[in-house]
């Protein structure tokens, strides 16, 4: 069904678009009772506001750009929905880059964002951004910053974060429920905060339960298949018989470890991811993951974003809460 225009409500009440357009701006121009019988009219015809046009008219330009690291992942694109849905809802157009993980391309993101005169940036930095000068020395002070997921504690603006420690946390001591006592884990960048957090909640539910953290079962710079097989190969065959994942990837590389040297998982080996990315559930044994709730962060981040142009000088941390979905991969019947 086409949508009412300000063309349709003029035939419709016998009046001029310009005297439409102008009652549905509220302007005074028009007599007040005339107004409100233009506004009631255009409810009755379904009629929608294009604020992105308006704006446009008006020659003011409302963008916010979102720079993340890989946008096939399943995490980052649920993020940039949600925050995308509720910027369009306030009038904001979205730009999108993706840093594939270096510092080079970063840059040139943040100068696309600078080139198309964006309002804000919403950004989650990439793996080689070990420095908050990697994005400060080319953001200037009118373009308001939000970080998220990865961020740098002292760059300015609000931050929107998963509690890593509680849910490294949480997962590891689920393995430790079913069973499992020799865990190791197959840690991130531990340059990040995020996967430094990471790690130091699987440290806090070995020592907690009375289990001696082995050095030689902590492994870094393990995020993606193929360093995650290698680091589990390792793991096994030094004695491991579980391994809590900083990601879903890595998890998978731990799977492919386990199958290489005949380990059933759940039975012999345990394995819990962090993502929860789609692929998760359908697995073959399923793999336990950490849920990051992305959809929520799009929105708070969102909603930073616009409480600042609003004024509000926030540079708070907002956390957001992550769950355990224990499904195959970990949960082996104990006696």
């Amino acid at each position: 069904m086409t949508k009412a225009t300000i063309t349709d409500i003029a035939k419709e009440m016998g009046i001029t678009p310009s005297t439409v357009s102008r009652a549905l701006a509220d302007s005074p121009r028009v007599k007040l009772s005339t107004r409100l019988a233009i506004q009631e009219k255009a409810r009755e015809m379904g009629y929608e506001r294009n604020i992105m046009a308006s704006n446009l008219r008006k020659g003011i330009v409302r963008t916010v750009g979102i720079i993340v690291p890989r946008i096939n992942r399943q995490f980052f694109s649920n993020v940039i929905s949600s925050a995308e849905y509720a910027l369009g809802n306030e009038g904001y157009n979205v730009v999108i880059c993706q840093t594939h993980e270096t510092l080079e391309d970063q840059t040139k993101a943040i100068k696309t964002m600078r080139a198309n005169q964006v309002a804000g940036i919403i950004i989650s930095h990439s793996i080689e951004s070990v420095n908050s000068s990697d994005i400060s020395d080319y953001l200037p002070d009118d373009i308001q910053l939000i970080q998220f997921d990865r961020v740098f504690d002292d760059l300015r603006g609000p931050k929107i974060v998963n509690d890593g420690i509680q849910g490294a946390y949480k997962a590891t001591m689920a393995l430790i429920r079913n069973g499992y006592r020799k865990i190791g884990t197959l840690g991130g960048y531990m340059d990040s905060k995020m996967f430094a957090d990471r790690r130091d909640g699987y440290i806090k539910a070995l020592e907690e339960s009375g289990i001696a953290v082995d050095g030689s079962l902590v492994f870094e710079n393990c995020i993606v298949r193929k360093t995650g097989r290698e680091a589990a190969l390792k793991a096994i065959d030094a004695g491991c018989d579980a391994l809590y994942c900083a990601g879903d990837f890595s998890a998978l590389g731990a799977l492919d470890a386990a199958t290489e040297r005949g380990l059933r998982v759940p039975e012999d080996f345990g394995i819990v991811g962090t993502a929860n990315e789609q692929f998760t559930s359908l697995m073959s044994p399923s793999l336990s993951s950490l849920e990051q709730n992305p959809r929520e962060m799009g929105r708070m981040a969102a909603e930073a974003f616009l409480q600042a142009m609003e004024g509000s000088k926030c540079n708070n941390e907002i956390i957001v809460p992550m769950q355990l979905i224990e499904r195959e991969s970990s949960t082996r019947m104990t006696i």
